[in-house]
């Protein structure tokens, strides 16, 4: 995957304030997965069981690839502030301390989600049901995230900003569609809202004080939409994949 160029500002043309540049990065949402037919169709009940299923083993090789993706970004950071504040996006996926309960990470709890809807961990961690395209679409996120600079991959991550909306539908209307998940399963959902809302501040930070002309903004603009394309290829793949 690439990342799509759209007309370029001309030099003459000044750059957006922060908060002006700050609501194009937002108004991105209109992008997000969040409204491809496939996620509004799980949310409001309309997926079989195998569905279902099909979704959360996809959708383990994108959590699965999240550390790895930070990890790179954070071999390339040359500031230890910002490696003090990154490292925490590797710790919440793979766990910390003692790896229990909520220090197991969002890899553990992903592969709970997997067990409630029937999915053995083994089955889970073997990768065997992630459709090719999910795989290319994640793995080229990862080499995006390693060979870019790194306050391009920063902004790419920025889809954060969407995410808590995505998790709150699914703890509102999974437990009233689909009573057969346990409700433990959904763990992950309710962790990932307040973690995303601190991810966020940082990945803005980086990305107000670095893209600082409008072909920069620009640019900016081209890398989260690179992201947004994942996502929603992913579930294009996903899609297509519990139809067969």
């Amino acid at each position: 995957m690439e990342i799509a160029q759209t007309p370029l500002a001309t030099p003459h043309e000044a750059a957006w304030s922060p908060s002006a540049f700050e609501a194009q990065l937002r108004a991105k949402g209109r992008a997000y997965h969040i409204h491809h037919p496939f996620n509004v169709r799980m949310n409001a009940g309309g997926c079989t069981p195998d569905e279902i299923r099909c979704w959360v083993a996809n959708r383990f090789y994108y959590q699965v690839c999240i550390p790895r993706k930070d990890a790179a970004i954070l071999a390339n950071m040359p500031d230890r502030a910002h490696r003090r504040l990154w490292i925490e996006r590797i710790l919440d996926h793979d766990g910390h301390g003692d790896f229990q309960g909520a220090a197991g990470g969002g890899l553990e709890a992903w592969t709970r989600l997997g067990e409630a809807v029937g999915i053995p961990r083994e089955d889970l961690w073997s990768l065997q049901a992630v459709a090719p395209a999910v795989r290319f679409a994640c793995d080229a996120y990862v080499r995006f995230a390693a060979q870019a600079p790194w306050q391009e991959a920063v902004c790419s991550s920025l889809t954060e900003m969407f995410a808590p909306q995505i998790h709150k539908d699914r703890l509102a209307t999974w437990p009233q569609h689909y009573p057969w998940i346990e409700a433990s399963g959904l763990a992950y959902f309710r962790n990932r809202i307040p973690l995303a809302g601190r991810d966020v501040e940082h990945g803005l930070q980086v990305t107000l004080e670095h893209f600082t002309t409008r072909v920069a903004q620009q640019r900016a603009l081209d890398i989260l939409q690179f992201k947004l394309d994942v996502l929603w290829t992913m579930l294009d793949a996903i899609e297509k994949a519990s139809q067969q």
